[in-house]
């Protein structure tokens, strides 16, 4: 596991690397986003953007989407990974905040939880995001640049790494450090073929120091 400065110089690092690390699900307001991370769920940002395109312009409130039949909906979300369990929860989400919260998406992580298609990672992406509250949400790139790093412990859940990072991180930083790590897992420490050779963070990686033994062995 990293030591203190260990993990602020992998920090630092991160951030000269991806300065400008950002939600790449586009969104014009907090709705929207509520709606982008929900379809994101086992599917990659650039496929989302390219349905809430159309998506976004042909409903613009819950009223929007609820006033539609299921199979509709179902339609316009066709090309997203499990369309019908999202399109059904979205409507039920929609029915929601129309009769829970004037339908307005609400700050509260708790509240957002309690959402239907709302999980904790999508809750923690959407206060941080949408209403600029510290959070960090652990999607498949943090746990994995976590894990390698050696921030974390490899058995550790994704609620045991959430917790983790919002302990060894400081609070004014958790926001964009998501980001910075999920730019560093999708564009350089990636599931697949991580760019160890180049890693500025080699020296202290585990994970990456395996690897590299085991190119110098074949």
């Amino acid at each position: 596991m990293l030591n203190k400065s260990q993990i602020r110089f992998c920090l630092d690092k991160m951030g000269e690397m991806f300065p400008d690390a950002h939600c790449e699900l586009n969104h014009a307001n907090p709705f929207e986003l509520v709606i982008a991370v929900a379809l994101s769920a086992q599917c990659t940002d650039v496929l989302v953007n390219k349905v809430t395109k159309g998506l976004f312009e042909k409903y613009k409130t819950p009223e929007d989407y609820i006033n539609v039949p299921l199979e509709e909906l179902e339609q316009d979300i066709r090309s997203i990974g499990l369309y019908r369990n999202k399109a059904k929860n979205i409507q039920k989400l929609c029915r929601m905040l129309l009769d829970h919260y004037h339908g307005e998406v609400p700050r509260n992580r708790d509240e957002l939880i309690n959402l239907p298609g709302v999980g904790r990672k999508t809750a923690n992406v959407v206060v941080s995001v949408a209403f600029d509250i510290p959070a960090i949400a652990v999607d498949t790139h943090v746990e994995r640049v976590s894990k390698r790093l050696g921030f974390c412990r490899y058995k550790d859940s994704v609620l045991e790494v959430e917790k983790t990072l919002m302990k060894k991180v400081p609070q004014e930083e958790w926001s964009v450090t998501h980001h910075r790590m999920i730019f560093f897992g999708r564009y350089h420490c990636k599931a697949q073929n991580p760019q160890c050779p180049s890693c500025p963070l080699l020296e202290l990686c585990r994970e990456g120091k395996k690897r590299m033994k085991g190119k110098e062995v074949s």
